[in-house]
């Protein structure tokens, strides 16, 4: 599964975060999910549930948890945020 990952989206999950989201120390969080950038704003980053996903420069990526279980409960969180993102923009 982590294969699959679409740079694209994961963009537009941290948009919508930042958009939506309510201020943290460093960033802004929404359902769960904190978003931030590093200080040059090359890399961003999404974080929840003990999982945090380092999207960098050229469309790569890095997941960063513990144990399995918080990895499938934060894609899954991803998930229904692209989808209530895709309903909206949706004709």
């Amino acid at each position: 599964m982590i294969n699959e990952l679409d740079c694209r989206q994961l963009l537009h999950v941290y948009s919508l975060v930042m958009e939506q989201g309510e201020p943290t120390e460093y960033g802004k969080q929404y359902q769960g999910i904190e978003a931030f950038s590093d200080y040059d704003g090359y890399s961003i980053y999404l974080r929840g549930n003990g999982v945090q996903l380092k999207l960098g420069f050229h469309n790569t990526y890095h997941l960063d948890y513990d144990d399995e279980w918080q990895k499938e409960r934060f894609l899954r969180v991803l998930k229904v945020m692209l989808q209530s993102i895709n309903k909206c923009s949706a004709p």
